[in-house]
């Protein structure tokens, strides 16, 4: 009866919330704690779902022998049958241990009758199906079924049911013997079950089954008083039963002298009278205790009485008051019943919102009204203590920074979901992401089979997985159903919450979206790519170049420390295609430079004029900065390098060029006429120009379009020391080859050339992209290929040109030309 009062505790409003202050498992455990004596049963007498995915532990599964599902309507008669035995056994206990010491015939009968259809039911329990307390699944399984039952209530249904009256003669009717009686009392347990289901079932009128539980906890404990009482008085042998309550007692005339033999009934009533005085306090004192043990229970039946009384009148004040936490649930079901039926919304929607429902209801205490009177730091404390170790490991996040993880753990409302409930269906544009924080739920494909019937391709997810990611960032229809297969809580991020969040952390949503693209195919690329997210994570990176760049131009190396830090990427250009090393090596910042190449900038970036760092250095006469941009491994290979060398020279830019050829720019590099540096040198009689560019390695062999070398150029321009100055380079490079009249010859019409060489595919994107290096054209490709490897410490066996075509002579390589090493496969 203890049990019962528990139990009823909790339906008033302060029981309810001494047990939410005091409760200190996780919410979730709670939630599913309380689900566990309600879990067969749904609201209204209606039989909860089994959801998505029973049958994997086997309804079906033949080979886990005889099982009873829990709501079978034979099951469920059993039960019926099994709570008015366990009725009968609540009430007759206290009345066998009290008032016989050996039961008649016909009651002996009764009780063996009544034992039996408990042993039943303990046989019958090692058959039934259970729910899993935390998939809240139903287990069909006989071997975990067995272990469930034994390690919970198998010993003391077992006790209960044992003949404890024949024991007690069969041992000399030894008093201890008949104190196991009581172990049936936990029968009672079943009795509170009933009534608890009954507040909850909204076609039985609440106020009627409050009062009636209360009268039968009331009459409970005085029924057991008055048992205890009589079973006091009868300890004493009967030459002093006058010296107990009911021995010595008068009522008027008549006196209780041997009570004993006093009709039973009789001796019941007054028992009963006696107790129920005493717990109302209004004893007349015609009945009262007499020997000192009889004093000792009177004590502790008042100091209880105390406790009873005023839980019976809390209650009973509850009930006029019309505010406990049932009784609020019950009205909502009914509004909402009513609804349901008016707008024929069917029966599986309406169990379905039956069923959340109850869920809500179960789970109250954990609604963020709970939460409302804290101030907002502290409830983003307790949001980022119970939801950030969940999202931290959800893959769609990985690699994104701690803040923008603490900041998702703010945002997020927890929501819990039954078995078999659809959270998104197919078709459907969401702006909710979900991610798991426990259960399992089934993705369902829906799609035409072989035979054009429509086919389910079931994908589980599990913990820590997300879902609902695509139409989020692409507002485009959902492409499959998600439903729930186990009990679930999941975390539900809204999109307007997470576009604020993006205003601060958009570098995070751009690592969001390189994780989503992962293993996706092209068609959803490019939804992605062409999302609002994606144009509003561009367009907040292109702000924040901007801002890199000024702060490069203004030479704010600690601005640009801070923009770098928020998250800003140095990589990123700005609409000219320009990154703040363009900027920092125009104008000659060594600092930034240095700290642009230590943040991993790349060096060799081109913006859309085809300039590079090193070049808008060199360019501006930064030696310093060519110098730190050469050391990190820029180059000067540039689109129209023989067009920038020619323009160099016809504007008599010497300090240019000598720098230009200083950081490796090819001196034989033809312009669009095919013209190079020392054809425009010869030409207008540039002799320290010529000289410089002869001695970085410039040929006097080379032709133009027209098929005319510099040699020719000078002589048409007529100066004679230009003139003189190739005479003497040709004869010098002829003598080079005067071993061989042959091999002068083709020196003479194919001058030695050189190759740039990239260990990578011409077609590969440009994050795979690696520098490459500059290498002389040798007389065959096993050995160009050979040089290459060696240089490049990479393995290859072919080399490609630009347009992917497999190079097979070094006939076939033109000077300057771009060339990749890459494997035959």
């Amino acid at each position: 009866m203890m049990m019962m009062m528990q139990r009823e505790r909790r339906g008033s409003d302060q029981s309810d919330e001494e047990e939410e202050r005091s409760n200190n498992k996780p919410q979730w455990k709670r939630f599913m704690g309380l689900l566990r004596n309600d879990s067969l049963t749904g609201i209204g007498g209606e039989i909860v779902r089994d959801g998505i995915g029973s049958s994997t532990t086997g309804p079906s599964a033949s080979h886990h022998g005889f099982i009873i599902r829990p709501d079978d309507w034979r099951y469920t008669a059993w039960t019926h049958f099994i709570l008015i035995w366990a009725i009968y056994s609540s009430f007759f206990t206290p009345l066998e241990f009290g008032f016989f010491r050996g039961l008649p015939h016909n009651l002996f009968l009764l009780d063996i009758a009544g034992q039996i259809a408990f042993l039943i039911e303990i046989v019958v329990r090692f058959f039934v199906a259970y729910r899993d307390t935390n998939s809240y699944r139903l287990v069909y399984n006989r071997n975990l079924i067995a272990i469930r039952y034994l390690k919970s209530r198998f010993l003391v249904d077992f006790l209960g049911c044992l003949p404890w009256d024949a024991i007690y003669k069969a041992c000399g009717r030894k008093e201890a013997a008949r104190y196991m009686l009581w172990i049936r009392l936990t029968r009672a347990r079943r009795v509170a079950d009933f009534f608890e289901r009954l507040e909850k079932d909204i076609r039985i009128n609440y106020l009627f089954t409050r009062i009636v539980k209360l009268l039968v906890v009331e009459l409970y404990c005085t029924h057991t008083a008055a048992c205890i009482f009589y079973y006091l008085a009868t300890t004493l042998p009967p030459s002093e039963e006058g010296y107990t309550w009911i021995g010595s007692l008068q009522m008027g005339d008549y006196q209780y002298s041997h009570f004993r033999d006093i009709d039973l009934w009789k001796r019941y009533i007054t028992s009963l009278y006696f107790a129920i005085v005493t717990m109302a306090t209004v004893g007349y004192g015609e009945i009262h205790a007499v020997n000192v043990r009889e004093m000792i229970f009177v004590m502790i039946y008042i100091s209880f009485d105390m406790i009873l009384g005023a839980y019976l009148l809390g209650n009973m004040t509850a009930l006029i008051v019309k505010g406990s936490k049932t009784e609020k649930f019950r009205d909502k079901m009914a509004e909402l019943i009513k609804y349901m039926n008016g707008n024929n919304l069917g029966k599986g929607m309406s169990n379905e919102i039956r069923g959340h429902l109850r869920l809500q209801f179960d789970r109250s205490y954990t609604e963020a009204a709970v939460l409302q009177d804290i101030p907002a730091s502290i409830r983003a404390k307790i949001s980022q203590k119970l939801y950030e170790p969940y999202i931290k490991e959800v893959p769609l996040l990985k690699g994104c920074s701690l803040g923008f993880i603490k900041q998702i753990a703010i945002k997020v409302h927890e929501e819990f979901f039954l078995p078999g409930e659809v959270i998104i269906e197919q078709g459907h544009v969401v702006d909710q992401l979900y991610f798991i924080c426990h259960g399992e739920l089934v993705l369902e494909e829906v799609g035409k089979g072989e035979n054009d019937e429509i086919e389910e391709l079931p994908t589980c997810l599990q913990t820590y997985s997300s879902f609902g990611e695509v139409s989020f960032f692409c507002n485009t229809p959902q492409p499959y159903t998600v439903r729930v297969r186990e009990l679930c809580r999941v975390l539900r991020l809204d999109k307007l919450s997470f576009t604020e969040i993006l205003k601060i952390y958009f570098s995070d949503g751009r690592i969001i979206l390189n994780n989503l693209l992962e293993g996706k195919d092209a068609n959803l690329r490019n939804e992605l790519l062409e999302s609002d997210v994606t144009l509003y994570i561009e367009n907040s990176e292109s702000i924040l170049a901007t801002r890199l760049n000024c702060a490069a131009y203004e030479g704010d190396f600690y601005q640009l420390k801070r923009l770098i830090g928020a998250g800003a990427d140095p990589n990123k250009t700005d609409y000219d295609g320009r990154s703040p090393l363009h900027i920092a090596a125009t104008i000659g910042y060594e600092d930034i430079t240095l700290f642009l190449i230590e943040k991993g900038v790349d060096v060799n970036i081109s913006d859309k004029f085809g300039n590079t760092p090193l070049l808008e250095a060199v360019k501006s006469g930064h030696d310093e900065v060519a110098s730190a941009l050469v050391r990190a491994g820029a180059t000067l290979e540039i689109e129209d390098a023989g067009g920038f060398l020619c323009m160099t020279v016809a504007r008599r830019d010497m300090g240019l060029l000598k720098r230009a050829l200083a950081n490796g720019m090819n001196p034989n590099a033809k312009n669009f006429d095919c013209r190079t540096p020392l054809h425009i040198a010869a030409s207008e009689g540039l002799y320290p120009m010529a000289n410089l560019l002869l001695e970085a390695g410039a040929s006097v062999f080379s032709k133009d379009r027209w098929g005319n070398t510099p040699l020719d150029e000078a002589r048409l321009g007529g100066n004679k020391n230009v003139i003189k100055l190739f005479e003497i380079a040709r004869t010098s490079h002829m003598s080079e080859f005067s071993d061989c009249h042959g091999q002068i010859q083709a020196a003479a019409e194919m001058p030695q050339r050189k190759c740039t060489v990239y260990p990578f595919h011409p077609w590969d994107p440009i994050e795979k992209r690696r520098q490459g290096v500059v290498l002389w054209v040798p007389q065959t490709m096993e050995e160009l290929v050979k040089a290459a490897m060696e240089q490049l410490n990479c393995l290859g066996c072919c080399i490609l040109s630009e347009n992917g075509g497999k190079i097979v002579d070094v006939n076939m390589i033109t000077d300057d030309q771009k060339l990749y090493l890459v494997s035959e496969s």
